[in-house]
């Protein structure tokens, strides 16, 4: 025969408790019954409620609470009370009076002046408010019903209806005449539990409970002296309800960020950096895009007016670029066949890519093998829309090695993207005017049910590399990374990252 079970203190003094109750206990009465933390005392409960001692019963009951205009009533009095009570000790007041005579603000002193009037208080008369009925015999009007459930949850009252009801207070009532001012009340939605004894729970007697002691941690003292064998350890519920806190945390944005990163630092990468204020050297000439570029058109890209040139590179660099966009130079290529003009490469951009900065990183050092990589923001003329901003962030990064190569590429590609926790990607042929060959990457959007491009790569063309000294093939790409950041938190817009709601920021998980 098995030994019957022990008991720890707690559930000693809930049964004992339970006991002497015939029906149903709420749990936060059960809670002060016993004097035990209401955690404590819903955990135990569980753990006898899987032992078949007690029975557990769950109901959700609505509480009512002041809202954000309740919370602000002096004394728990309506706007339209307080000034009964002063037209009711004056008789007359002067409407540029009112704030002054009652202590309200001048919205709220003007929103009671309707009610008053419309039940027979107060008339206006040239710029008076002068007392009719009760006021003008110098008495108030009983509470109305909702002045009575605002009065009482301004006093510390319970909201919940049953004790409402208790207090003499008609919720429905008070909620209708209400009706129309919101802010004042708001509901809640609570559950409570309510505990018994079961049939097996009551047949315990009290005599054949053996208690042990419990306790929270392991110490010196119940090592020392032996003592440890004969206590329980109580157990941690991590399922208990408890006050929710709210830690600092970075924004989920600044999070794939970061993720981005650690990525491309951990595949080998080197970050850079370059400024966002860059001239069209460097964000369109270098990369061999053609000074009439619909690109370059103002509708899709920010000037800025001051300063109003920027300065070139050395002047061989700069012949090198040119003689490249007129007729090929050295790099085999026939160039645009048309005359390349300075004061256009020198005018100042908000930079339109991050390929800006790795190009100019590719300049400054050529020799393979390089691996560089640069996240930052960008900016352009887009439309807004749910996966378009004027401003976004891209990272961008560059491979340089004489055994670089298409598949390599995309392989690169591939791994970014596992490891940012995508599986679901494709790679289709795409045209830019400084890479050959060229995809664009697409990821599957869920909620859309569509593929939804993130960004282009490609090999750089020799037209883009030789200028600057570079002779074995680069591999380079851009990928916007909002897009990224919004699969990955489930939003439908990429302007949900931008908007300042706080309760969805407090839930994102600080890890996936």
């Amino acid at each position: 025969m098995s030994e019957p079970r022990s008991y720890t203190a707690v559930e000693a003094k809930i049964i004992g408790a339970l006991r002497a109750r015939p029906n149903d206990t709420e749990v936060d009465e059960l809670a002060v019954a016993v004097g035990e933390p209401h955690p404590h005392v819903a955990g135990t409960l569980r753990v006898l409620a899987d032992l078949g001692i007690v029975g557990l019963r769950e109901e959700t009951v609505t509480e009512y609470q002041l809202g954000p205009k309740g919370k602000g009533l002096p004394s728990g009095m309506l706007p339209e009370r307080v000034v009964m009570v002063a037209l009711a000790a004056r008789g007359r007041i002067a409407l540029r009076d009112l704030e002054a005579a009652t202590g309200l603000a001048q919205k709220d002193a003007g929103r009671a002046l309707k009610p008053l009037e419309s039940k027979g208080f107060a008339v206006r008369e040239g710029g008076d408010l002068v007392a009719r009925g009760v006021l003008a015999q110098g008495q108030t009007p009983e509470l109305m019903e909702h002045e009575r459930l605002v009065a009482h949850l301004a006093g510390g009252g319970s909201g919940m209806r049953p004790a409402l009801s208790a207090v003499g207070i008609d919720v429905d009532r008070a909620l209708a005449e209400l009706e129309g001012r919101g802010g004042i009340i708001t509901t809640k939605e609570r559950r409570r539990w309510w505990a018994r004894l079961t049939e097996q729970g009551r047949a315990l007697r009290e005599e054949d409970m053996v208690v042990r002691q419990t306790v929270t941690a392991l110490d010196t003292g119940l090592l020392k002296d032996g003592s440890w064998r004969g206590v329980d350890f109580r157990p941690y519920d991590v399922g208990l309800a408890s006050r929710r806190l709210f830690p600092g945390k970075e924004h989920p944005l600044r999070r794939v960020l970061g993720d981005t990163r650690r990525v491309f630092l951990d595949l080998g990468f080197t970050e850079v950096t370059s400024p966002l204020v860059e001239s069209a050297f460097w964000d369109f000439d270098a990369l061999f895009q053609p000074q009439d570029h619909p690109a370059r058109e103002m509708q899709d890209t920010f000037y800025v007016q001051r300063p109003e040139r920027a300065s070139l590179p050395s002047a061989e660099v700069v012949r090198r670029v040119q003689r490249t966009h007129e007729d090929g130079g050295d790099t085999g290529s026939i160039g645009w066949d048309y005359r390349w003009n300075r004061a256009i490469a020198e005018r100042v951009v908000l930079r339109t890519h991050t390929t800006a900065g790795t190009i100019r990183a590719l300049a400054d050092n050529p020799r393979p093998p390089r691996k560089i990589f640069l996240v930052g923001t960008v900016f352009r003329r887009e439309a807004v829309d749910y996966k378009h901003l004027p401003l976004f962030y891209q990272v961008d990064g560059i491979i340089i090695d004489e055994h670089a190569s298409f598949a390599s590429l995309l392989g690169t590609l591939d791994a970014f993207y596992r490891k940012m926790g995508f599986e679901r990607f494709e790679f289709r042929p795409g045209f830019f005017p400084y890479t050959e060959p060229s995809v664009e990457v697409f990821v599957w959007h869920e909620a859309k049910k569509d593929w939804v491009e993130m960004g282009g790569a490609g090999v750089f063309r020799e037209e883009v590399t030789k200028p600057f000294g570079c002779s074995v093939p680069v591999l380079a790409w851009g990928l916007g990374l909002e897009r990224l950041a919004m699969f990955r938190y489930g939003l439908e817009s990429i302007r949900d990252l931008y908007l300042s709601d706080l309760a969805w920021l407090r839930e994102v998980p600080l890890c996936r």
